[in-house]
């Protein structure tokens, strides 16, 4: 089994920004754990973050082409302005999509509440902090 985790803008500052929602540890923590978590269940993964639209959708897409069975993806602020990545994974289709939060979107502020995304998406798992990607890696794996 082959998934790909993509991470939207900003998660590159995780243990920088706002700590009180995100916790005090980092994005290579974060990488580590998923990396480790995957081994353990024999699943090649794939990590990518980026702070650019474009680049998330042509990782979406190239993910049909390069044949992966599942894509994680925090799309992160683009969670609730950006159709073009929801089109992104709903092309993509029949390769199931996890949509993962870190935070408790529907906790925050209202426009949080909106995802785009989670149309396209088979489950979306929010407000679990890093756990969340492992739920998701399970979903895929128990999905597949």
């Amino acid at each position: 089994m082959k998934i790909l985790v993509i991470n939207g803008p900003n998660i590159n500052m995780l243990g920088i920004r706002e700590k009180e929602i995100y916790g005090t540890k980092d994005y290579d923590y974060l990488k580590e754990l998923i990396i480790e978590y995957c081994k353990k269940l024999n699943i090649e993964v794939n990590l990518k973050q980026s702070n650019y639209e474009g680049e998330i959708v042509t990782w979406i897409q190239d993910a049909y082409f390069e044949g992966f069975d599942g894509v994680i993806i925090n799309p992160a602020g683009y969670t609730h302005t950006s159709v073009a990545i929801a089109d992104a994974i709903k092309a993509i289709s029949p390769i199931p999509v996890v949509e993962v939060h870190i935070s408790d979107i529907d906790e925050r502020e209202d426009f949080r509440k909106i995802s785009y995304c989670s149309l396209y998406c088979i489950s979306q798992i929010k407000g679990h902090g890093f756990d969340g990607y492992l739920m998701a890696i399970d979903l895929l794996k128990n999905s597949i």
